[in-house]
């Protein structure tokens, strides 16, 4: 039998490799109720479909507020300079730039290149991503942050573009910001 191309629902032992619709709720779920950096690296991989690594990657400057849209290099490509542009949700875009200052790092002088959202090794990503599954009860193949970028194959697993994006409700501390509550949580 040929070996099959492409991508594959199913690990060789018929196990499933990515999460379904409510493991993907589940874990949003639980990363309402983390840290704000956890959160939008969770929001980010669940919305986006990227790779732990592109979005550990993801500056500033490449946060398309007015666009609607995260623009990823390509790590997998085999040359650097390949970037693709994802339609992300518009409550994921302003937890982005709540947390992380996306507006104020982009009318710096950089436009916001120097600014990491994640300033992070791949393996500490690897364990805030990890921790948010666990604590969702997320186990087996689909137990990998791989699961969240290619959860997308599973049938309706988000909603088509042309559905409404979820509301935005806010309630988290920023910093610095005289007790203004912002917070984002998907429904």
């Amino acid at each position: 039998m040929a070996p099959q191309t492409g991508m594959q629902l199913f690990d060789p032992s018929g196990a499933r490799k990515y999460l379904t619709v409510s493991e993907r709720t589940a874990f949003l779920k639980v990363a309402e109720r983390s840290p704000r950096d956890v959160r939008t690296l969770a929001m980010t991989l669940a919305w986006s479909g990227c790779r732990l690594s592109e979005a550990l990657a993801l500056t500033a400057d490449r946060v398309d507020l007015a666009g609607g849209v995260l623009v990823f290099e390509s790590l997998k490509k085999r040359q650097d300079g390949i970037y693709r542009a994802v339609p992300v949700p518009p409550p994921l875009l302003e937890a982005l730039d709540l947390v992380h200052g996306v507006r104020e790092a982009q009318a710096r002088r950089d436009r916001g290149r120097s600014l990491r959202l994640w300033p992070v090794a791949r393996m500490t990503g690897w364990r805030m991503v990890h921790r948010v599954m666990a604590e969702a009860g997320l186990s087996g193949p689909a137990f990998r942050s791989i699961s969240c970028r290619n959860g997308s194959a599973m049938p309706s697993s988000l909603p088509p573009p042309s559905m409404p994006t979820p509301p935005a409700t806010r309630s988290r501390l920023l910093p610095g910001k005289c007790g203004t509550r912002i917070s984002l949580k998907i429904v």
